[in-house]
């Protein structure tokens, strides 16, 4: 009897410890996203997209023999496109961030230099003139991309003070990443108007969010993100993926450094986006834009 009181009493104080450490984890994790809000209107990056997409259906050929008995295999093409790229909010929405990329080649064919690129990324994040945040993104989406999710570097900012209460959370399991341990989160989208922004099929997806955080256990610096969707097309499951990265860059800010996306539908990947980052810039905007903490990551 006795040893059974002293185990409900160990669980007691467990779950007690659990519940405290996971409020604290929170308001650390609020503090990191509200940082990178404030942060990343000065931040700039090098961006690299490689995207692999099912290439659309070809002329309708027979086959014989057991390749008739076999479903046909989705043949991928692959676009590679480099980009400065940035974050800056919509006059008309001062409070939601956005990010924003200047194309500087597609396929290793050059469409500008970095310096021109940079300059016309800038132009547009410091304009008061949202026409000209529009035509950044309009001129992203004409290469042709297919499926490009936007707006996932900045998925932290899903966790400030204000919209912890729309999610539901729970501890998971220990694992590394890199030289790292952490701690896993699991988040279960409640409440509030969070989506998927998918570009190109200028579409959100409205279904619930859920997946992970990671966190570096020695200090609860939010190390990765990672989030599932899954929405009906038709008769058909649909599900969105994504693994966002975070590193502290030289400036002492928290950015990403790569993001990996992938819709599947039937078990077979439609498209998948590797994004990776480089090269962390911040600048000021003055009488001219001036670049400090050069550094590479």
């Amino acid at each position: 009897m006795r040893g059974g009181l002293l185990l409900f009493l160990a669980l007691s104080t467990c779950a007690s410890g659990t519940a405290q450490s996971l409020e604290q984890v929170l308001s650390r994790l609020s503090e990191e996203a509200e940082a990178f809000r404030l942060a990343a209107p000065n931040l700039l990056a090098r961006e690299k997209l490689v995207q692999r997409s099912v290439r659309p259906g070809k002329r309708f050929r027979p086959r014989i023999g057991n390749a008739a008995l076999e479903p046909p295999k989705p043949q991928y093409r692959t676009r590679e496109v480099i980009s400065e790229y940035g974050f800056a909010s919509f006059r008309e929405a001062p409070g939601a961030i956005h990010e924003f990329r200047q194309v500087i080649s597609v396929d290793n064919r050059g469409i500008a230099t970095p310096e021109k690129a940079r300059q016309s990324l800038t132009a547009g994040l410091r304009s008061e003139d949202d026409r000209l945040k529009k035509q950044l993104l309009e001129t992203f989406e004409k290469y042709g991309l297919k499926g490009a999710v936007t707006d996932f570097g900045q998925v932290i900012l899903l966790f400030t003070r204000r919209r912890l209460t729309d999610y539901s959370f729970a501890w998971e399991s220990v694992a590394r990443l890199g030289p790292d341990r952490a701690r896993i989160l699991y988040f279960r989208q409640t409440g509030g108007t969070a989506s998927l922004e998918i570009f190109g099929s200028r579409r959100a997806v409205r279904e619930p969010l859920q997946g992970e955080i990671w966190l570096r256990m020695t200090d609860w610096l939010p190390l990765r993100v990672t989030l599932k969707v899954d929405r009906k097309n038709g008769d058909a499951v649909v599900r969105d993926e994504a693994t966002v990265d975070y590193v502290t860059t030289p400036q002492g800010n928290l950015a990403p450094v790569s993001v990996t996306y992938r819709e599947t539908a039937g078990g077979s990947v439609v498209v998948e986006n590797l994004f990776q980052y480089s090269d962390f810039r911040a600048f000021q905007a003055n009488a001219e834009v001036k670049f400090s903490g050069e550094g590479k990551q």
